[in-house]
């Protein structure tokens, strides 16, 4: 059966992806300010599951919740260990509006937080109860967007389990709102001074790392959703490196491999053209950087 991706254009959706965004920001850093931190702040992401994302168990002095976005029945679920539920529909509605009701959804089943709620990693900061601006909800373009998370997260996990180094889960950060997979060398990166969030650099970016995932673009940028990847530090070579397939390019602007969506949509095989280019540009990095492949990678036998 051949695997149909749906259309995913940041033009069409892009007043929906922002509203969405700032939503997902919201329940993010109730998991961010709960849980204990690990290594690269793989602590903050949430994580797929067969209807949408979970930010997983949390956890508080009068006991254990989670929260699920459902891109299904497009509401959200809290759930508590001690049975009490709470629902909150998705649709057209403001930040400011969702951020209220969420809070008063917390407050009702004694969950006690407190969140800043001024956004991260995007130009628009204005704070959640005060965002009367987004307020778009397309439920048919997060449906989409929600397969292709999906099929992202089935492809990530193959490659991940080509790799028997350290490597992250495969993870959805809601500050970019992109899908991450990360591999590690094992050896430390030299120090650097980074200009923007340097905190969150420095823990994330402490050892040399060959990364890939999906981004969903943006409208600003005039990008539409792509999967990247890229090498930290970037070794020598690496940015002219003959990558595959024939559609894939370095992306100046963001200083990583990008391989149109698109051209995964619309290839015979999408799942054997996005593992390629993830093979292909990892290969590039962790060669021209003289990683110990050998022991890195799983070996297999004919």
């Amino acid at each position: 059966m051949t695997l149909i991706l749906p259309e995913l254009p940041i033009s069409a959706w892009h007043t929906t992806h922002d509203t969405l965004h700032m939503w997902m920001q919201i329940v993010g850093k109730v998991r961010l300010e709960l849980t204990p931190h690990v290594n690269h702040w793989w602590q903050v992401p949430f994580y797929l599951t067969a209807r949408g994302m979970t930010t997983s168990p949390l956890y508080t002095d009068a006991g254990a919740f989670e929260i699920d976005f459902d891109f299904v029945d497009h509401v959200l679920h809290i759930r508590t260990s001690a049975g009490a539920t709470h629902t909150i529909k998705l649709y057209p509605r403001t930040v400011a509006d969702f951020y209220a009701e969420f809070v008063a959804a917390l407050r009702a089943l004694s969950i006690d937080v407190t969140i800043s709620t001024t956004p991260v990693e995007v130009a628009n900061t204005t704070p959640f109860e005060q965002d009367t601006h987004n307020a778009a909800y397309d439920a048919e373009y997060v449906g989409r967007f929600w397969r292709v998370l999906a099929f992202t997260d089935r492809v990530l996990k193959e490659f991940r389990g080509e790799f028997i180094g350290k490597h992250s889960p495969v993870h959805f950060f809601w500050g970019a709102a992109d899908m991450a997979s990360t591999r590690f060398s094992g050896r430390s990166a030299p120090a650097r001074e980074w200009t923007e969030l340097p905190r969150v650099m420095h823990e994330a970016y402490s050892h040399e790392v060959s990364s890939a995932g999906f981004w969903s673009g943006s409208a600003a940028m005039g990008v539409d959703a792509l999967f990247y990847a890229y090498h930290t530090p970037e070794p020598e070579g690496f940015r002219t490196a003959a990558i595959q397939p024939a559609q894939a390019y370095y992306l100046e602007a963001l200083g990583e491999f990008a391989l149109p969506y698109e051209a995964v949509r619309q290839s015979d095989d999408p799942r054997a053209t996005l593992l390629t280019f993830l093979r292909s540009t990892y290969a590039a990095g962790a060669d021209h950087a003289g990683w110990d492949r050998a022991a890195l990678e799983q070996q297999t036998t004919s």
